[in-house]
């Protein structure tokens, strides 16, 4: 008998997972090794911020972690879904009907208005939206009265808001964020935030962001930390003065080798 793999049930408090992820770019005198042997577990309905310098490899390990890349080895697990075991069909259904993504660029249709926007994988995956779920979230980032406006009707943090919806849409088993503020200002910039982390507690839902900010880090249930592709710390409820120390203590073993 066939399994399906994309069938198979999740592990009770755990959302995705990584194990001795090693992602290496290039070969001889151009290999860069991204990630080196990273471990690790993101529970569900918690807010997780990866934190590091530029070129730690962070973004590597949340594309990873969400199938956007291969990894050189290792594996990556959605639930108890091993992400390597999937070909290239199966592997967009897990992206498309069980994940979610918020980027630092919006990424929305222009011709498209936001609730447009916000239902397009909905569609696009042939699935009704559940309409208490949708009316949910439309409400906790706060469009409801810009649900017909297109993206060139709507400020950045609108579009965010629009972006951070799609994402929640279609009650995913974990959110990915890269850098979801990068392109905002600071007052917008904490209102995303908040809807991510509001997400977590009115909704359940799991997100795991990446971000160079204390600010926004502290929004998180937990921070982890790396340097050089491997995993230096994590720190649960963290602190925009808890981070800053722990990336000035990075920076500073950095320099000194």
């Amino acid at each position: 008998m066939t399994v399906d793999p994309l069938a198979l049930s999740h592990t009770p408090g755990i959302a995705a997972a990584t194990t001795d992820l090693t992602k290496v770019y290039g070969a001889a005198d151009t290999r860069v090794t991204a990630l080196d042997g990273v471990s690790i577990g993101f529970q569900e309905a918690e807010f997780t911020a990866i934190m590091g310098p530029s070129g730690c490899g962070k973004s590597t390990l949340l594309h990873c972690a969400a199938g956007l890349d291969t990894p050189t080895s290792g594996s990556v697990r959605i639930g108890t879904t091993e992400l390597g075991t999937l070909d290239d069909r199966q592997l967009t259904r897990v992206r498309r009907d069980r994940l979610g993504f918020v980027f630092q660029a919006f990424n929305l249709l222009p011709t498209l208005t936001a609730l447009e926007n916000i239902t397009l994988p909905l569609a696009l995956a042939g699935r009704a939206p559940d309409r208490r779920w949708l009316d949910r979230v439309v409400a906790m980032v706060g469009l409801a009265d810009r649900l017909g406006h297109r993206p060139a009707q709507l400020s950045g943090g609108q579009q965010q808001r629009v972006a951070v919806a799609r994402a929640l849409a279609g009650r995913p088993a974990v959110v990915f964020a890269d850098e979801p503020t990068g392109n905002l200002d600071t007052r917008t910039g904490t209102e995303v935030l908040g809807f991510l982390r509001d997400s977590v507690r009115e909704l359940g839902q799991t997100v795991v962001m990446v971000t160079h900010d204390p600010v926004a880090a502290s929004f998180a249930d937990r921070a982890v930390f790396l340097s050089d592709g491997r995993l230096v710390d994590e720190m649960v409820r963290p602190t925009p003065d808890r981070v800053l120390a722990v990336m000035q203590r990075s920076d500073a073993r950095a320099a000194a080798r």
